[in-house]
């Protein structure tokens, strides 16, 4: 047997290749430095769980879109028909149209060809060439609206003209490496390291910053053509609609000091052009007063004592130096095109990411030393081999994520820590198969190809069932949720090199030198965990089993309707604080406190010694600007209750995005479970994929029932850990599956309950070992790993118990009651060699 020297070298390049791209992210910034150039400088990303800051989810309001450009549709049909000298009887804007009225007699065909040449041909998209304006005559008028096409348009400019103000307002106050980003039609994502302020950055990415400049009316009276608007006083003004110069005419604003008083005030200049219109006004309204207004509200309404001349001007009103600061950037950056919304909203304190980081690492290395010493204590000298593969796979997994630039979350580095029990899988499968091959008195080349051989086939089902899960989450996760899956992918991917190519070459290598006759896999210690040749009789327990796990099933279903999941702020919506106090906290004394603002319902969670507490407001009525004074009131009612306390996170999520994020975690649920069906009927046969998914479905279900009885967040990591498990859940049973398959081909006479007892019996080791890896690597991050990771790693420990158990105890008696659909499939011929290999069969 030997291995092709190009073979082996190829492996060395790629491990040496994979060490030097991981490398950097563990050199300090200093010796990074002085990295030769030639070499790989590139570190993974770090997500704002792990180093703080802001994250922000804005959508374009559609309605508010659509107005701007009815109006701008309004005022064009009035100058158009005016220029041509088209007489009517009015023109007004009525829902979502434009109409024109006719006067008598008028027949409308000038108005409608002049008209028509207001619409443009959509530039690209599916609707190229189509119009973006519908003009329509009907019952003496003539119609105008936006066509579905130019809506389309419309959105995709207002988005992408939004992305560039972001990009400028956010550079103006000097955020280093903000990330803004378009998702979806109508979003944008906005991620800010670093300390920020929810408030302030409301305004500065939410405001419309549309100023303009009216005159005010001169009888102080509301009717057509005024609108009565307030200052941040409450003073209100009557403002003439016309508006006499806009704020794009605006060249620079910058911060100033007023010298009488000290007070911050914006100073603002005008371009050539707006410096000209800007001295007409003042020179024709001497003595009037006029308003400057933004976004409908009046920040000042001075009276003109003197032609302005010079173009320039300033702002003055309740100014801090900060809000004066945020004021002068968005003038600077110019206005949005529409209302942007902010549908979600979350900020992570930079100590609290510090935090995050040290306990995923410390749990991290608890877990990977916890199963390289469980696979040493189960294979001796022969386990170094696992867990050097299991050290390559941890390096390559990094050497992957800095590669294709993925970000690192807290819920990555939870990946990442169960895909370590995951590779360590494929090594149980494959040293078990050579034990078995060696005691059936192969030779040791023949074992090790045999071993390999047939446990090939097993662990590209069970990792292919992992991978669909994963795949699901990553289309329907969002945020750190997608960092989890992005490295359970990669680690997978990976360690179906580490664990079978290298670990091959490895063993060959060993043998070859050794002149080795055959492989003695033993224990480090001469007594095995699982004994060899056992002979229980699974199949007499079925009975029980089901029973027990139906009833299980069964108070899981009532569990979840009462008293029903702890819904997180990512699926129920509303606003979540995260609070540390230096001794345990006052819950009654806060409780009573925060429910005294007259917010709603307020719920209050303590964790650990209730020095960390979450605290929970339903979503308020009134819009975003709601949302951002009840945060801040909760935030100062909490500060001046627990003194000392800090505010680690924060969290705003919309009825909008919350359910969204229900309706992708419950269909990412439902569509796993269906391409693991698919899947394992394709793989093997239909019994098969009803026994897996029947005992999926019950799997799942205690699950649920363990986050209502425990009380855990249900929230987007909680649907991480469930579709985590359908994938897990599914991989045990293909281990067992397996087995059995290749027995009814050896067994063909042999009653369905023999073979499935003699399966379980001969994979009983590798499904209690590959289970205990998976087990060992997540307990460490489930007891001590922090509540950012409670709602995955405790549901996970939880589940992985239950899918080792079931795969013995469920999903086989299952398959049995299915019957032995074997016999009607058998060809005649078959009977006669169905006793000929029926050696091994229980007594």
């Amino acid at each position: 047997m030997r291995t092709s020297r190009w073979l082996v070298t190829t492996y060395v390049v790629i491990i040496l290749l994979g060490i030097l791209t991981a490398l950097p992210n563990v050199l300090p910034a200093r010796v990074l430095a002085g990295w030769p150039s030639f070499l790989p400088h590139n570190q993974v990303s770090l997500g704002l769980d792990l180093r703080g800051g802001a994250h922000l989810v804005l959508e374009v309001d559609e309605t508010d879109l659509m107005k701007e450009r009815l109006q701008g549709i309004l005022r064009d049909a009035r100058r158009l028909l005016r220029d041509k000298d088209i007489g009517t009887a009015s023109i007004v804007q009525s829902g979502q149209t434009v109409e024109v009225r006719l006067q008598p007699g008028d027949d409308g065909n000038a108005a409608r060809e002049a008209l028509r040449t207001l619409a443009s041909p959509v530039a690209s998209g599916l609707s190229a060439g189509q119009p973006d304006l519908d003009v329509e005559r009907a019952d003496g008028m003539i119609r105008l609206s936006i066509s579905e096409a130019g809506k389309a348009q419309a959105l995709d400019h207002a988005v992408e003209q939004s992305l560039e103000v972001i990009r400028q307002r956010v550079d103006q106050v000097g955020v280093a490496e903000p990330t803004i980003q378009r998702i979806g039609a109508n979003r944008i994502l906005v991620q800010l390291p670093g300390a920020q302020d929810p408030s302030r950055l409301r305004q500065l990415l939410g405001s419309t910053a549309k100023l303009t400049f009216h005159m005010l009316s001169d009888d102080g009276v509301a009717r057509a053509g005024v609108t009565m608007m307030k200052d941040e006083e409450g003073r209100t003004y009557p403002v003439l609609d016309r508006v006499e110069l806009s704020g794009d005419r605006l060249a620079d604003a910058r911060v100033a000091f007023e010298p009488q008083t000290n007070e911050p005030v914006v100073s603002f200049r005008f371009d050539n052009a707006g410096a000209t219109r800007f001295a007409d006004i003042t020179r024709q309204n001497v003595g009037r007063p006029f308003a400057i207004v933004l976004d409908g509200k009046v920040l000042s309404a001075p009276v003109i004592r003197e032609p302005i001349t010079g173009g320039s001007g300033q702002i003055s009103g309740s100014f801090t130096a900060e809000s004066a600061t945020t004021l002068s950037a968005m003038l600077r950056a110019g206005a949005l095109p529409a209302k942007l919304t902010v549908i979600e909203e979350r900020t992570v304190g930079a100590d609290l990411g510090a935090d995050a980081i040290a306990r995923g690492i410390e749990t991290g290395l608890i877990g990977f030393a916890l199963v390289v010493g469980f696979i040493l204590l189960l294979y001796g000298p022969w386990g170094i081999l696992a867990n050097l593969a299991l050290g390559l796979n941890v390096i390559l997994t990094f050497a992957g994520l800095t590669l294709v630039g993925a970000t690192l979350t807290l819920p990555g580095i939870a990946g990442i820590v169960l895909g370590i029990g995951l590779a360590v899988d494929a090594n149980v499968l494959i040293n078990e198969r050579i034990r078995e091959e060696t005691a059936k008195g192969k030779t040791a080349f023949a074992a090790i190809d045999a071993g390999f051989s047939r446990a090939y086939a097993t662990i590209v089902d069970s990792n292919m069932t992992a991978l669909i899960a994963t795949t699901l989450l990553f289309y329907f996760g969002s945020g750190p949720v997608r960092g989890f899956a992005v490295t359970m992918g990669i680690g997978i991917l990976i360690s179906m090199f580490t664990a079978v190519s290298i670990v091959r070459v490895l063993m060959v290598a060993i043998a070859r030198r050794r002149k080795l006759k055959t492989i003695e896999i033993k224990p480090l210690f001469p007594v095995r965990l699982i004994p060899d040749g056992t002979k229980i009789r699974f199949m007499n327990a079925r009975f029980i089993g089901l029973a027990l796990s139906a009833f299980l099933s069964i108070a899981s279903v009532i569990l979840f309707f009462k008293p029903g999941l702890n819904y997180g702020v990512d699926f129920k919506g509303g606003i979540q604080i995260e609070v540390k106090t230096q001794k345990p906290a006052d819950l009654a004394g806060l409780r009573a406190r925060l429910e005294g603002l007259k917010l709603g319902e307020i719920t209050l969670q303590g964790v650990g010694d209730n020095s960390q507490v979450l605290v929970r407001a339903e979503r308020q009525p009134g819009g975003e600007e709601a949302q951002t004074a009840a945060l801040n009131t909760l935030k100062t009612a909490i500060l001046e209750t627990e003194k000392g306390a800090t505010i680690a996170s924060t969290e705003v999520v919309g009825p909008k995005v919350s359910g969204e994020l229900a309706t992708a975690g419950i269909l990412s649920v439902i569509l796993a479970s269906l391409a693991m069906l698919v899947y394992i009927w394709a793989r093997f046969e239909w019994p098969f994929a009803v026994g897996a998914i029947a005992t999926l479905i019950l799997d799942v279900t205690k699950s649920l029932g363990f986050f209502a009885l425990t009380g855990l967040d249900f929230n987007l990591t909680a649907i991480a850990a469930l579709l985590t498990l359908v994938g897990y859940s599914v991989n045990d049973k293909v281990v067992v599956y397996d087995r059995m398959r290749e027995n009814m081909r050896l067994y063909k006479s042999k009653p369905l309950r023999d073979i499935i007892d003699i399966s379980i019996n001969e994979t009983l080791a590798r499904s209690i070992y590959t289970s205990a890896t998976a087990f060992l690597a997540m307990l460490p991050m489930a007891i001590w790993g922090g509540s950012a990771v409670a709602s995955f790693a405790i549901p996970m420990v939880f589940g992985i118990l239950v899918a080792a158990i079931s795969s013995v105890f469920i999903a086989a008696p299952i398959l049995l009651f299915l019957g032995d659909w074997r016999r009607s499939k058998r060809k005649p011929e078959d009977e006669a060699e169905g006793t000929a290999g029926e050696g091994g069969a229980l007594a």
